[in-house]
């Protein structure tokens, strides 16, 4: 079976209420789980996100606002969030610098520091730049590291981050023996049916009735004498009988079995072609980094109806997924058992490129030959300059280069440098992450 990392890191977010800590949540996590609204106690929850920063992963953890309010609920979060940070490992303060340092401040940095756990202070709502060194002042007496932010301005995002970065331990490599695979997509496109065949048996039932599957069960199966894992998506094909589509996508979300996979298929129904709600299960396979093959089924039938059927499906392809146009593509069918053999040897190829590793050196010469042949990002009036790439243990493979501006990074030039890598290590069909860091060489 697959080596797992089991230990994630837990951050927690603390402060006062209104002191921006979801506002904070929702900036790291590209998302808007945490609700914001200008009113003390609206986080009555601790809301959990998993997350990576530059090739580290960890749960961002936002928590209730402290207070001295002595009604109930305002006691009730107190205590909750008091006894869970022992739980965590790093604890990430915000205080209001418009407010200033508060007796409830000095509590919950008190509280912080009783933990024994490594945590950072962040005075938040310095909306000018000038004001700053003035307003993180008087946090200073605590000795701990302060960093001044404005939330709703996104300054201050990155310095968190580095912290957080230098905290956070390195994620050991992951080795993959054997792809463990989870197969995803719209009810009726043949999920069960070819599970089915994957596994040579009729081990999921395949039926209209609502509940039929209900076992969630990783199935180990061999093919020509190499070992795999069918991971179950039970509580997907469930939740796919909705016909709320956002429901479909939540669940999809929701689903360990999904981000247990190294390799996800996502089939789609060869007559119909990919659709709208095929690019947003596609664009959640692809925040959670996993390799991915679309599998064209029902081909068979298509390839008859359909004049210059594979063509006409590529060009769907193309348009559909416009964001990730060269994925791998399978044809198969699930019904005859057509394509079984084109499909695990494209299991293997993507497994491989997981798989794949760079010598650092081979990899920064290929960097520095290749960012000669575009102009360099700018930040402010300063060229962005680069000083090394350098690739991270993820699967997929990710790489962090480091610059003088890493804010000054594109997501266009960070495309580009993509493409060329691609093409450099025939890694088509892979989705490949570039991070950017400040680095400590030079300050330009």
């Amino acid at each position: 079976m697959n080596e797992r990392v089991e230990f994630s890191p837990k951050v927690a977010i603390i402060g006062r209420p209104n002191t921006g800590k979801s506002t904070l949540f929702n900036i790291m996590t590209d998302s808007r789980k945490s609700v914001v609204k200008n009113q003390s106690g609206v986080t009555r929850d601790i809301i959990i996100e998993p997350m990576e920063i530059w090739g580290k992963s960890f749960d961002l953890i936002d928590t209730g606002g402290i207070t001295e309010s002595t009604d109930l609920f305002s006691k009730l979060i107190r205590e909750q969030v008091t006894e869970f940070l022992y739980s965590v490992d790093f604890i990430v303060a915000v205080m209001d610098g418009r407010a200033g340092l508060v007796p409830e401040d000095r509590d919950i940095i008190r509280i912080a520091k009783e933990t024994g756990k490594p945590f950072l202070l962040v005075v938040n709502k310095i909306d000018r730049v000038h004001e700053e060194d003035m307003m993180k002042a008087e946090f200073y007496e605590f000795g701990v590291d302060v960093v001044g932010a404005s939330f709703e301005q996104r300054r201050g995002i990155s310095d968190i981050m580095e912290w957080l970065h230098q905290q956070l331990p390195q994620a050991p490599e992951t080795v993959i023996q054997g792809s463990t695979i989870a197969i995803v997509g719209k009810p009726n496109v043949g999920k069960s049916s070819i599970c089915n065949q994957l596994l040579g048996m009729k081990r999921m039932l395949v039926s209209d009735v609502a509940g039929t599957t209900v076992d969630a069960v990783d199935s180990p199966f061999e093919y020509n004498g190499k070992p795999y894992i069918l991971v179950d998506t039970a509580g997907l094909r469930k939740s796919a009988r909705r016909e709320d589509h956002l429901e479909i996508i939540a669940a999809f979300k929701s689903q360990e079995s999904i981000r247990r996979a190294n390799i996800v298929l996502l089939m789609v129904d060869a007559m119909i072609g990919p659709t709208d709600q095929d690019a947003k299960i596609m664009e959640s396979i692809l925040e959670d980094h996993k390799g991915v093959i679309l599998v064209a089924n029902k081909t068979d039938i298509a390839s008859k109806e359909i004049t210059e059927f594979r063509k006409t499906f590529r060009t769907q392809v193309e348009e559909t997924f416009h964001f990730f146009q060269d994925v791998p593509v399978v044809f198969v069918s699930a019904k005859t058992g057509y394509g079984i053999e084109d499909l695990f040897a494209m299991i293997e190829n993507v497994s491989e490129k997981l798989k794949f590793r760079v010598p650092t050196s081979e990899l920064n010469d290929f960097f520095f030959e290749t960012i000669r042949k575009a102009p360099a990002p700018v930040w402010g009036t300063t060229n962005v300059k680069f000083y090394y790439l350098t690739q991270t243990y993820q699967v997929p493979p990710a790489f962090i280069a480091f610059a003088n501006h890493p804010d000054g990074v594109t997501n266009a030039y960070r495309r580009f440098l993509i493409k060329h890598i691609k093409e450099r290590w025939n890694l088509h069909g892979i989705p490949i992450r570039i991070f950017c860091m400040k680095s400590r060489r030079g300050q330009d």
